[in-house]
Parts: structure tokens; C-alpha cells; sequence
């Protein structure tokens, strides 16, 4: 392969991650370290990945400044795993320049925040914001994808699935209705 081509390759690969970042309302991350992706919602700002998390917002799952995380785009349209990329985390300085564009763009993406006009000012007391910028090339892409499913246990919940219904129910809601009418 000459350079033209390898150059080339990695210019459309940047472009198909970029987009499906700003599509993909989720993303799975993977921080180092941890065996799980957890989903995370996100924005795309100055060619990386931008998150908040802590206190009120999403848990982080174990991602932190100076580590790395495996991260996961799925496509809009299938839902399936589009690309996969390796990033370098690194935590944004609450009110610094670079905080204040990527909280712009988290702003927007927020929804249902109980506190829309002083989101900022909780976001830098008792959150992070992280900036996940991609390293190296594509791990997963478009006819280079792993296997595996990727499948995982669900979460322990209290939470229970439906039970069938008592039998003598139908004939007592349907009863009640026929008498009214």
C-alpha cells in the first residue's frame, strides 16, 4: 500500500468516525481496566468526544483523566456496531476555554435537565467533563468487525418480568364491563 492510499484510508476512516459519533445518541465505553462498556450519552466537539458525568449526571463508570477507553458507535439506522475506536480520556478544567465550547455542545444534548438555566454552573461545581479524543485508527469499521457478539449478562435489578395473569382476572374485568352496559 503507498501513502497516498493509506492516507487516504485514514482521512475516510476519521470521516465515517466522525459521523457516526454525531449520529449515535449512545455510545459504549469501555475504560481501561474495566470488562463491561457501559452506554454513555455524548456530544462531538473539536474532533473528539465530549461527555459529563458525576453527581446528578450519568455515572462514569470508571473513566478518568490520563486513562484510555475502548469506545463503541453503533449505526443509526440498524443499531448495530458501526465503528470502535481506542481514545485517550482526558478531564476538561471547569470554566476553561475548551470546557466552556464542549459544555455549549453537552447543553444541547441534554435532555429533560431538571436545572436548563443553571446547568453550567452545576455542571462545573459537581461534575466532570471529559474530552475522549480517538488515538490510532479504527479497531472496528465497516467490513473489519470482530466475531464475537459482544453480548453481556444483564445488570442485577430488583426488577421482575411479567407473570401470567390470574385466570378468574379476564372473567372478572369482562363481567364488571357487560353489567355497566
Amino acid at each position: 500500500m503507498d501513502g497516498t492510499t493509506a492516507t487516504a484510508d485514514h482521512f475516510l476512516d476519521r470521516a465515517l468516525l466522525e459521523e457516526a459519533v454525531k449520529k449515535s445518541g449512545l455510545l459504549w465505553v469501555r475504560p481501561e481496566g474495566v470488562t463491561e462498556s457501559r452506554p454513555v450519552w455524548h456530544a462531538w466537539y473539536d474532533g473528539a468526544v465530549v461527555l459529563v458525568g458525576g453527581g446528578a449526571e450519568q455515572p462514569l463508570h470508571g473513566l478518568r483523566g490520563g486513562a484510555g477507553a475502548a469506545v463503541t458507535a453503533r449505526s443509526k439506522d440498524k443499531w448495530g456496531r458501526l465503528v470502535g475506536f481506542q481514545a485517550r480520556v482526558t478531564v476538561l478544567e471547569p470554566r476553561g476555554e475548551a470546557w466552556q465550547g464542549a459544555v455549549e455542545e453537552l447543553k444541547g444534548k441534554r435532555l429533560n435537565a431538571p436545572d436548563t438555566d443553571t446547568i453550567t454552573d452545576r455542571w462545573a461545581a459537581e461534575c466532570q467533563v471529559l474530552r475522549l479524543e480517538p488515538v490510532g485508527g479504527l479497531s472496528e469499521r465497516p467490513g473489519a468487525m470482530p466475531d464475537g457478539s459482544h453480548s453481556a449478562e444483564p445488570m442485577p435489578s430488583p426488577a421482575t418480568t411479567r407473570r401470567p395473569i390470574p385466570a378468574g382476572l379476564p372473567k372478572l374485568v369482562l363481567g364488571r364491563r357487560r353489567r355497566r352496559g
